[in-house]
């Protein structure tokens, strides 16, 4: 995969970009589509390697898929007969385990290694195991791999320990074809978990109360075609909300919800920018003199986890210190070694960063630890004296589609080299 050089400092962002469709709703899309033995049709998929992979696994499986543009794709699980999902595509990405509840639903058995991805720090399955078998599945596993067994489920009451968005949609998917009605409280309220449960409903299903903490499932005998859209990338837009922040600049972006982004946009008023929402647009415009706030992340409607390395880097350059409380991923500060590299003065203490801010960053070689953590060097790169070279960026092709092209669009510097 090739590095990723940065030019600092050549000038504010400026123009429009259009945001791509979500990642994270994407990835449960697919294999929810496999729950119907009809083709449906998928609108708007951001063309990344998270999506490449999923397809090629679906593909392993016996599904039949058919690209009818970059962004629209064609499934048809009615021939499917694989449970068992390959480990040498399943350990790129952590969403593969959205193929549990997935292929559970449909067949009544899965096969899915431990799935891999980014290393945030510990992330169980245990919660969506206990939903799985509270809907009386019997489940193994062993040697990494996670072994199900549950001709035709039975609804349950299923009470969550812990917010969690990926065993809110695994259980959401074993629930559909389940027999009799499926309650999930405590679920996460995420707009990609509503977009997942748009499309099950379009298909047939009846799934009631996403986005807001309680879900009800009523389990339905089968499920028809349909055509769905994929929601905007709140996380992309929020990425190049705050790279338009840091450089200084004035962005445009278009193709958003500015409802899933009200976090975002407020947090950064209150730094010191203007954000202009529109029906379907934000623009917004930095301030050379930025103020230090403190910020937690929490699920959502708080402030996302995933933008929390980017905002960081916006803060070094704030007046006074910022003070950043990561309460959703304990191991989400493997990127401040790489900003220290680069100039920032940041203190970790558990799970609190200390952003002294003023700080002038200058360029130097990191390490993508992360999808997230990638982007934010490269907004430290746009902002920092010379020139920055990112290695590792396989995690940030994962889940940004043409993300050189943009910046550079906007007026960036960055290039591919071996």
């Amino acid at each position: 995969m090739p590095r990723l050089l940065v030019h600092g400092k050549r000038q504010p962002l400026s123009g429009t970009v259009k945001i791509s469709g979500a990642k994270n709703a994407a990835v449960a899309i697919i294999p929810a589509a496999l729950l119907a033995a009809a083709p449906v049709r998928i609108e708007n998929l951001p063309e990344i390697n998270d999506i490449r992979i999923l397809v090629e696994i679906i593909e392993e499986l016996g599904v039949r898929v058919a690209w009818e543009s970059p962004s629209t794709l064609l499934i048809d699980a009615s021939s499917i007969q694989k449970v068992q999902a390959p480990y040498e595509l399943v350990k790129k990405m952590r969403a593969s385990y959205y193929l549990i509840g997935a292929l559970v639903g449909r067949l009544g058995r899965a096969e899915v290694p431990i799935p891999g991805g980014c290393d945030l720090g510990p992330r169980p399955i245990d919660q969506h195991i206990k939903g799985l078998v509270g809907m009386g599945a019997k489940i193994e596993v062993e040697h990494g791999l996670v072994k199900v067994e549950g001709k035709r489920l039975q609804g349950a009451n299923i009470y969550l320990d812990i917010v969690s968005v990926g065993a809110t949609i695994n259980i959401m998917l074993a629930a559909v074809r389940s027999k009799g009605k499926t309650v999930i409280e405590n679920a996460a309220k995420e707009p990609e978990i509503v977009d997942v449960a748009n499309f099950l409903n379009a298909m047939g299903a009846h799934v009631r109360g996403a986005g807001t903490d309680v879900i009800k499932v009523t389990g339905v005998d089968e499920l028809i075609s349909a055509t769905h859209c994929v929601i905007p990338d709140r996380i992309e837009a929020g990425t190049y909300m705050i790279a338009a922040a840091a450089s200084g600049g004035n962005v445009l972006l278009s193709d958003v919800i500015p409802k899933h982004l009200e976090p975002v946009t407020a947090k950064l008023r209150e730094i010191g920018m203007t954000v202009d929402v529109f029906d379907d647009q934000i623009r917004v415009i930095g301030n050379c003199e930025p103020r230090a706030v403190n910020i937690k992340t929490f699920p959502y409607p708080g402030f996302p986890t995933d933008l929390q390395s980017l905002a960081m880097v916006l803060l070094t350059q704030a007046k006074g210190s910022s003070v950043i409380s990561e309460n959703v991923f304990e191991g989400r500060f493997k990127h401040v070694d790489e900003l220290k590299r680069m100039g920032a003065c940041i203190k970790v203490e558990g799970r609190t960063a200390i952003v002294s801010g003023c700080r002038l960053l200058s360029g130097a070689p990191v390490n993508a630890t992360d999808l997230r953590a990638g982007a934010s060097f490269i907004i430290a790169g746009l902002i920092a004296q010379g020139e920055t070279v990112i290695s590792q960026t396989e995690h940030i092709y994962r889940g940004y589609e043409k993300i050189c092209e943009k910046f550079n669009a906007l007026g960036a510097e960055i290039e591919e080299i071996d």
